[in-house]
């Protein structure tokens, strides 16, 4: 019997259309070109974009993206029928505002109450991101000439104010303190305000002795008694030196170490690959009980 010519997705075998040999390559080029009309239309009368056009355009990891979707920070404008998220522009400009604030080092559960309220001023936080890139290009631009008096003479000098960032930390506190209105920014500025550098580098410091901890446990169960009694070890720790630390504050700083990123990639420095996952996964088991 000669093959049915001209009659793509023609055919039916087991409830499901099929196109018929000779026809096979025109039906396939078919549905591509009706998937790329459909991006197109959807990019350009909507300006909607998929996660992963967002991150590749932002930078911003895929699963961060995702995380920021579960928390409610950043909500994609819609989804399609298959439930892929889509960003449109607005969602692009909030997303700009999370990284301002990030990159002033607030928490993301601080981030979601300012950019949140009603008074949130955008024009405000877009002016602290220029000044801030300003200041840090100035840095940069600094460094880049140290380095290159360097070469040219062949020699180091003991002169270390290139690297000197106080400006950039000054501007950085006083932009959060224009925005400091949370109860746990509120408590961290007190119990920070009276601490020397060095002091902040040893609390820092150790933070990260704890994930190295986990790191060292990382292969066991995380539900186990020593695991858990290192996960109220966590709490402590950033409860008695940055702010109380309730379960579900513990809970969303579970979840921001293990959606990549610089979180991510400063714990598993600390305690090896997945640590941050694993870490993640202790903390949720403990804050569920």
């Amino acid at each position: 019997m000669k093959a049915v010519v001209g009659k793509p997705l023609h055919s039916t075998r087991n409830g499901h259309k099929y196109c018929n040999r000779n026809d096979h390559k025109y039906c396939k080029q078919k549905a591509m070109n009706t998937i790329e009309e459909t991006a197109m239309n959807t990019t350009e009368k909507n300006r909607l974009m998929t996660v992963k056009e967002v991150s590749k355009l932002t930078g911003v990891s895929i699963r961060t993206l995702q995380y920021y979707d579960r928390i409610g920070l950043l909500r994609p404008a819609s989804r399609t029928d298959s439930g892929y998220r889509l960003y449109d522009d607005t969602s692009l400009e909030k997303l700009q505002q999370i990284l301002l604030f990030r990159e002033l080092e607030f928490s993301l559960k601080e981030i979601q109450e300012i950019v949140d309220a009603p008074n949130f001023d955008k024009h405000k936080a877009l002016n602290q991101q220029i000044k801030l890139l300003e200041l840090k290009m100035e840095h940069l631009e600094t460094l880049v000439s140290y380095a290159r008096g360097i070469k040219e003479k062949g020699e180091y000098n003991m002169n270390f104010n290139p690297f000197d960032k106080t400006k950039i930390d000054e501007y950085s506190r006083r932009a959060k303190a224009e925005w400091g209105h949370t109860e746990a920014f509120k408590e961290y500025e007190a119990k920070n305000n009276d601490r020397s550098k060095e002091a902040e580098m040893d609390t820092a410091n150790g933070l990260m002795q704890i994930f190295i901890e986990f790191g060292k446990i990382k292969e066991l169960d995380p539900s186990e008694a020593s695991v858990q009694l290192l996960v109220k070890s966590l709490q402590d720790y950033i409860s008695a030196n940055y702010y109380t630390c309730t379960k579900e504050i513990l809970g969303s700083l579970g979840e921001m170490y293990a959606a990549g990123g610089e979180f991510t990639d400063n714990i598993d420095a600390a305690g090896g690959p997945g640590t941050a996952v694993f870490t993640n996964r202790a903390i949720q088991i403990y804050c569920a009980g």
